[in-house]
């Protein structure tokens, strides 16, 4: 094996592993994402992925198809020839380093993308929680003045009188008394 197919080789082989790498440092971005909030809504990442593999699969036979050609050419080559194609592939690794690039900036934005969506199904989901505790609040109020109210017109007697059948202290006020019928009304 020639020195420059060697050289070549290298290079396709790091721009294989860059753009295997930024795969999975994507995808694992997006898992953690997803695994963060359950409940959070699908977000659909397929054609993302799609283009991602498409450009993947252009780069892997622009390289193959470039990799045959040099092994054609590098038997035949020699002299001032043969430095012109390793500066041909000084190109071609820069080309595969760009490439690479473009893949991992692509995974940035989708990985971005996923946690503005998490971000925002969150905010969602904490409005809602405090809606939902707003309206408890406010449903326990009622039940309260409702509950006082059947109680209001009673003497303090006959308050007395319901806190003993319910074996509770007869001792206060009126207020006191109806706060304590409330009380227990409650439980």
């Amino acid at each position: 094996m020639t020195s420059m197919t060697r050289q070549y080789s290298a290079a396709a082989s790091h721009a294989r592993n860059a753009v295997d790498k930024t795969a999975d440092f994507w995808t694992q971005g997006a898992r953690t994402v997803t695994g963060l909030f359950p409940g959070l809504s699908q977000v659909d990442l397929v054609p993302a992925v799609e283009r991602y593999f498409d450009l993947v699969q252009r780069t892997v036979d622009l390289n193959r198809h470039l990799a045959v050609r040099w092994a054609e050419a590098a038997a035949t080559l020699s002299g001032v020839a043969r430095e012109k194609a390793e500066s041909a592939g000084d190109v071609v690794r820069e080309k595969a380093e760009a490439a690479g690039n473009v893949v991992r900036k692509r995974a940035e934005k989708a990985e971005q993308a996923a946690l503005e969506q998490a971000e925002k199904a969150e905010q969602a989901e904490k409005e809602l929680a405090r809606q939902a505790r707003q309206a408890e609040r406010d449903q326990d109020r009622r039940a309260r003045k409702r509950a006082r109210e059947r109680y209001e017109g009673l003497a303090k007697a006959e308050l007395s009188d319901l806190l003993a059948k319910r074996e509770l202290p007869k001792t206060g006020n009126s207020d006191e008394l109806i706060e304590r019928l409330v009380e227990a009304d409650s439980r």
